[in-house]
């Protein structure tokens, strides 16, 4: 959240924040949030787009790996300090224990994460290995879907720890989630304020 839209709470709802208290808000309860938000999260198809893009913690570069299906809806995302073969498998392991084995990734030309995918698919049989693809213009709509995260990210003074940075990341991401209409809204609420403060529920 923003120096602005804090402000803009402060007037319109007459409540008294400052950057500090929300930021301790969100390091403290996005991990439940989450835990609550994929029992509720809508399932993906099985065409994976799969990137990663560059976060700074601390003045240096972290890595934030994340994937769409082939609608753009999000599969998942994971912050890691190293760009490796270990934390590109990593995230395809959380990304599918939240969404099932998808049927084929495409990436960009990383080594790294190719090899991520491959040694998933040494414990698979031959008919149920992932299948791999390397093909850049088909990862348009991952790459433009980081827009919409680093947009959010952009106006912040900084992350000054990496927990800090995942957990603020992850509000983030719930919240396009939640605008790409990817959370089951049973209550039919009508916005995504109102959806987001279901999970608090």
């Amino acid at each position: 959240m923003s120096y602005r839209e804090i402000e803009e709470i402060n007037e319109i709802r007459g409540i008294k924040l400052d950057h500090a208290t929300v930021q301790r808000w969100v390091v403290k309860f996005m991990p439940l949030l989450e835990h609550k938000f994929k029992k509720r999260k809508k399932p993906t198809d099985g065409s994976w787009r799969m990137d990663e893009t560059y976060i700074k913690v601390k003045g240096k570069w972290v890595y934030l790996y994340r994937a769409v299906d082939k609608y753009g809806d999000t599969v998942g995302f994971l912050l890691r300090s190293k760009r490796d073969m270990q934390a590109a498998k990593s995230f395809f392991k959380k990304a599918i224990k939240s969404n099932g084995k998808p049927v084929k990734v495409n990436l960009d030309k990383s080594g790294a994460n190719k090899a991520a995918l491959e040694s998933i698919n040494e414990d698979c049989e031959e008919s149920d290995k992932i299948e791999i693809r390397q093909n850049k213009y088909l990862n348009n709509r991952i790459e433009g879907d980081h827009r919409f995260i680093k947009k959010r990210i952009r106006p912040m003074l900084g992350f000054k720890s990496f927990r800090s940075a995942a957990r603020t990341i992850t509000g983030i991401e719930l919240v396009h989630m939640i605008r790409k209409k990817q959370l089951t809204n049973d209550k039919n609420y009508n916005s995504t304020f109102s959806q987001f403060l279901s999970l608090a529920a």
